[in-house]
Parts: C-alpha cells; structure tokens; sequence
C-alpha cells in the first residue's frame, strides 16, 4: 500500500466528555438535594387556639392555649398563651344578681379578642368550666345556678369564637383533667419513668389523684384513661366544702358550737389567727354556706367578734375536728369514710397549695421544719405582720396561719403522708410557661388532643434528614470524581493517534 492507513485507538469517554457528565450528575444531585431541603423546610408557623374558662369559687380565670396548627394531635404540643382574671368574686357570688356574672367576663374576653388572630376567632373553641363554688350554689339554690350559667352563655355567644358551652364540672373530671395536666406539661407520658399525682386545693373544694398499683374497693374514686398508647388506671377523690374557703367555715363552726346563744354576739378566740387580730363579723355572712349548718333565725341579726391568739398547736386540735377518722367501712380511708388506696409516687401540688406554702416559704422544707417554721409565724402579731406585707390584702394576710396549718393536717393526716415521703411532694405554680390547673387537661381531653394510640413518627428528625442526604449526596460525587480519574483513562501506555 502506498500510503499508510490512517489508524486511531478511540477511547469512548473522552476528558471533556467526562467532565461534562460528572457536572451534570452533580449539579442533579444537588438539585434533588435542594429539592428536598426546600420541600421539608419548616413553613412560617401557623397556630391554633382555644380557651377555657375556669369558674371557680373564689374568682374566675381565662387561659388561652396555642399549638401548632399542622401538629395538633402530637401530645406535648400545647402551650398557655395567655392568662386573664376576672375582677371580681367566682360566679356563683352572682345568684342574687346573675346577669352581672356574665357581664364581669367582659374584660378578660375582650382581651382574648386581642390575643387570638382575627382569622382564628372563628374556629377557635371557647368551653367554661365551673367548680366548687357552682356545686355548691346548684346544691342550695339549682334555678339560681341555672340562671347563672344561663347570663353566662349569652356573655360568651356575643364573640366571634365558636362557643362549645358552660357547665359545672363534677369533683371527679376537676382531679382527673388536673392529673392530665400535670403529666402533659411534664412530658410524662412518653416518659418510662412514669406519671405523678395531683393535689389540687382550691377555695371550696380539693383534690388527690394518683395512678395506683392496687384493685380500688370504690368505683366512686376510679377512673380509666388510654393515653398515648399506654392504660392509666385513677384514683381520685374531691372533697367538697374542704377547699380552705369553706374548711375555715366548717373550722368556725365547730369552735363556736358550744357559745352560740340567742342574745349576746358571738366572741371566738381562735388560735389559727394572729395574737392581736380583733375583727367583727356578721354571723350571717360568715356562715352562709351549704357547708355549714344552717344559720337559726336569731342569729342572722348577730356578730361574730373574732379574736386571735396565735396558738398553733391549739390551731392543729382545732382543723383536726373537721375531719372524721373515727370510722372506715373500706381496708383503709383517707377520712370521712372515703377510701383511699397507699400513696404511689411523686405528688404535684398547686393551685392554693403552692401559694400558700410559697407565701410562707415552706415549700422546700422537711415537714417537721415546715410545722416548727408555722408555729412560729403563727405567734406573729397581727400588727407586726401588717407592717411587714402592706401590699397583701388584709384578709388573705389574715388567714394565712389558718391555710398553712390546715394544708399541713391535710396532707399528713387527711391523705397519710409521712416525713418519709414529704419529698414527694413538690409544690408547683408553673410548668414550663403554663399554669398547673384542670383546664388544660379538660380541653386536651374535649377536643381529643391526645391521641389514644401513640402517633406514627418519621425515621428520622428534620436535621437528621438533611444532614444525612447531603453527606450521602457529597459521597456520591466523590466516587463518581473518584471512578473517572481511575477508569476512565487511556487504555495504554502507548496510546496515541497515527496518522
């Protein structure tokens, strides 16, 4: 042959080619990467509200609640937005004028007007509870309750939310939607270290709930929940008129049994008040209570002249008469013949019981250190005591002793607890940013915020996610790097182009 035959050795990826492939794997990879970032990124968040009325004796309280809106049915979720209290008594103080019970929520709702997203007020559910205070009234006078409830649905109907009713909610949900909240906020049900119970004191009533071990002998004080996948089986109990509202009341009562005559006013030296504290009461005003017998007709036009002498032992003797322990017709009772099974666990103690014994600076002590410390505050004169607290109101400062004392009794020799285990109660106002009560655990429970089978959750958290597909996406372009510089070269040293 003439001329030489033109012969190439041909490589089917050459470098530009290579290049240009791996760029195109990478900048895919990258863009499903991004993809999934931007379609997983959490979203501006959204909230869902709801609000609860807690109509109690001694005053009412409106708490707004908010959760995420597209993880409402997770447990853990749902946090206190806001709180108002109405100025003012409880409701049940309005049976005489019951038109002014609805109009005295005015101010706290026209704030959860404010508080809550115009675009959110109709969706959001408002629910009132009432408590002891409204047991009480439905006891002594039911159509004056029924009026009651009746001026206070019209006040809530007036705004934009949706209005899923008023009603007296028995002892019974008050301990147990308490217990829910406790260990909702607490995070305890998806905890394996457990629940603990609730003690719940409030002006006219109080409550003890705890999950126990053993077969409860009353159906009365046993209630079932299914939580988050787990069975909790209650015991629970309220006692009404032994809220330290009406236990005071019920104390008074049997102190002045023995004087009370048709002629003379009424002079009490009580021993649970300050040495000094002289105050006269009218008969009528202190007594007027389904929880106390009634007033005889002679005695309406009496005063009660209540004098302290800061006793404190002798104050003991005294709260010790209101409870009966002289007779169980169960294994073992609390008092007046209710049942209660052996305490189990750790106790959250709030409402009256944390002011009180956070008052008295008593929350963290021994329990005999917490008697010595009373007794010695108890002896306090009257006089002395005013000038040290100006800013508390006179007749909360005056009763301090009194709830002290009977928040001790109870505890100790009402529901059994011992300095052994006095450690297992914590005295709590706050978990987190919301406040320790029945009304959380009442609307996570109407609105079925806690699932009774636990939720399915993903493989792995959102961090997790990413960081993970983008460590696997950067290994993925390593090795494709990695493949053509090592296979994707010249087939041999002695490659070249002839011509």
């Amino acid at each position: 042959m003439d001329e030489q035959q033109e012969m190439k050795v041909k490589n089917p990826w050459h470098r530009a080619q290579i290049i240009f492939v791996a760029t195109v794997i990478a900048v895919g990879i990258i863009i499903m990467v991004a993809i999934a970032v931007v379609q997983h990124k959490p979203l501006h968040q959204k909230y869902k509200y709801g609000i609860v009325l807690d109509a109690g004796s001694s005053h009412t309280s409106v708490y707004i609640y908010e959760w995420p809106a597209e993880k409402e049915n997770n447990t853990g979720m749902v946090q206190q937005k806001h709180a108002c209290n109405v100025k003012g008594k409880g409701i049940s103080s309005y049976s005489e004028t019951p038109h002014k019970a609805g109009e005295s929520l005015k101010e706290c709702m026209d704030e959860a007007k404010e508080t809550i997203p115009k675009q959110r007020h109709h969706e959001t559910p408002v629910y009132l509870g009432a408590t002891a205070g409204m047991r009480l009234l439905k006891m002594d006078n039911n159509n004056a309750s029924e009026k009651v409830l009746e001026f206070v649905e019209k006040s809530l109907q007036t705004y934009p939310f949706s209005y899923q009713g008023a009603r007296i909610i028995t002892g019974q949900e008050e301990g147990a939607f308490g217990w829910v909240t406790v260990n909702y906020l607490s995070d305890n049900f998806r905890k394996a270290s457990g629940t603990v119970g609730a003690l719940d004191l409030g002006g006219a009533s109080t409550q003890i709930t705890f999950v126990s071990g053993q077969q409860l002998e009353s159906s009365d004080n046993s209630i079932d929940f299914r939580l988050y996948g787990k069975d909790y089986h209650l015991y629970t109990h309220s006692f009404l008129c032994y809220g330290k509202d009406q236990v005071l009341k019920l104390s008074l009562e049997k102190q002045i049994q023995p004087k009370r005559t048709m002629t003379d006013n009424i002079i009490l030296e009580d021993p649970c008040f300050h040495p000094g504290y002289n105050v006269t009461k009218s008969f009528q005003r202190v007594f007027d209570s389904p929880c106390v017998k009634t007033v005889r007709s002679f005695e309406r036009q009496q005063n009660l002249i209540h004098i302290g002498i800061g006793n404190w032992n002798k104050c003991q003797e005294a709260i010790r008469n209101v409870f009966n322990t002289t007779y169980c017709p169960y294994s073992r009772c609390s008092f007046n013949k209710v049942f209660q099974p052996p305490l189990e666990g750790k106790f959250g103690a709030f409402s009256a019981y944390f002011f009180v014994m956070n008052f008295l600076n008593l929350t963290t002590n021994r329990l005999e250190e917490a008697k010595e410390k009373l007794a010695t505050y108890c002896t306090t004169p009257w006089n002395t005591l005013k000038k040290k607290h100006p800013e508390v109101k006179e007749k909360y400062l005056a009763e301090y002793c009194f709830s002290g004392t009977y928040i001790i009794t109870l505890l100790e020799e009402g529901y059994n607890f011992t300095s052994d285990n006095w450690a297992n109660i914590e005295f709590i106002k706050k978990i987190g940013e919301s406040e320790v009560g029945w009304t959380l655990g009442y609307m996570l429970n109407l609105t079925n915020m806690i699932p009774a089978e636990a939720p399915d959750t993903p493989l792995l958290p959102y961090g997790g996610y990413v960081t993970l597909m983008f460590f696997l996406s950067l290994l993925i372009i390593v090795f494709v790097i990695l493949g053509c510089i090592f296979f994707c070269r010249p087939s041999g040293p002695n490659h070249k182009e002839i011509i």
